[in-house]
């Protein structure tokens, strides 16, 4: 597993993350989230030793990861997929990994083979889409069979399949017992992939629990209706205490059930084609505990 204690690390009068305590289970997927500027890049860094942290400890399996040698078979991440010499085929950039790491060349091989990318070994990574480039950085991530997996914003460049893909290896990689750590911007692709949730923002940690858990706190109970006549039923929902927004001829209802939006709509001889329950999404829960701890906000909200 994946530990910070009072993982702190400063750049000049700048503290980019701050006395960061968290236990990173295996058997999970855990989604990384954090308005930008949060400190999330910083604190995969630090758990890999490419920075060293200005106060606390971050250990891989109870030790720092920095001391230990042929890294990849204890973590694999894929920090930046364009971090890769242009010039070489995708076999031998694994090839080159798998040598420095003291790992059998077949590995090379099966990693390719298992991210879709056999067909183009041989080919220059200049040439490959974003696309291409995450799947052969989650190639090098899987080289060393590691029980620990850190991925950083993975979904970019992906097409449908291959979102599709990704999300299904990190299932399987988290009930094979391993430690997958997903950070993304992508709030529709964590909450169908991610079972686990760490939140941070400017540096400390806002969240640490359950994907259920986190939406159940922070959501609402929301009823979305559908009529060709929302001016009327909006007044009626409204007049009963609802909150309502409109969007074209849908309504958002907050603060009635959807048996009573029900019923008002034909107390008040509206017809109804389409009404439906739900909760808060996790992108709204997020917004919600992030409002305040935003540095980078465009204007005109």
């Amino acid at each position: 597993m994946i530990e910070l204690r009072d993982l702190t690390k400063r750049y000049g009068g700048t503290t980019a993350v701050n006395r960061l305590t968290l236990t990173v289970r295996s058997g999970h997927v855990t989604g990384f989230l954090g308005p930008n500027g949060a400190g999330k890049s910083t604190t995969l860094r630090l758990v890999l030793g490419l920075h060293r942290p200005t106060g606390g400890a971050a250990l891989v399996d109870g030790r720092p990861f920095a001391g230990r040698p042929r890294g990849l078979r204890y973590a694999g991440a894929l920090l930046d997929a364009g971090d890769v010499h242009g010039g070489r085929s995708a076999r031998a950039h694994l090839a080159a990994l798998a040598r420095s790491n003291g790992l059998p060349r077949a590995r090379v091989g099966e990693v390719l083979e298992q991210v879709g990318l056999a067909e183009v070994a041989r080919r220059r990574i200049g040439g490959f889409s974003l696309g291409m480039r995450q799947r052969l950085g989650i190639a090098a991530a899987l080289l060393g069979d590691p029980p620990v997996l850190m991925f950083d914003e993975p979904f970019n460049g992906l097409d449908p399949e291959g979102v599709r893909w990704v999300r299904g290896l990190f299932r399987r990689l988290a009930a094979e017992g391993r430690t997958v750590l997903v950070s993304s911007h992508l709030m529709s692709e964590v909450e169908q992939t991610a079972d686990h949730l760490v939140v941070i923002g400017r540096g400390e940690l806002l969240v640490d629990e359950s994907l259920a858990a986190f939406a159940a706190r922070t959501a609402h109970d929301r009823v979305v209706v559908r009529t060709p006549d929302p001016a009327a039923l909006g007044a009626a929902l409204a007049a009963a205490g609802g909150v309502v927004t409109r969007d074209g001829d849908g309504l958002t209802v907050t603060g009635l059930p959807a048996g009573r939006v029900g019923e008002l709509a034909f107390r008040a001889g509206v017809v109804v084609h389409g009404l439906h329950a739900g909760a808060a999404s996790l992108e709204e829960a997020f917004m919600a505990l992030t409002a305040d701890r935003l540095d980078y906000a465009a204007g005109g909200r």
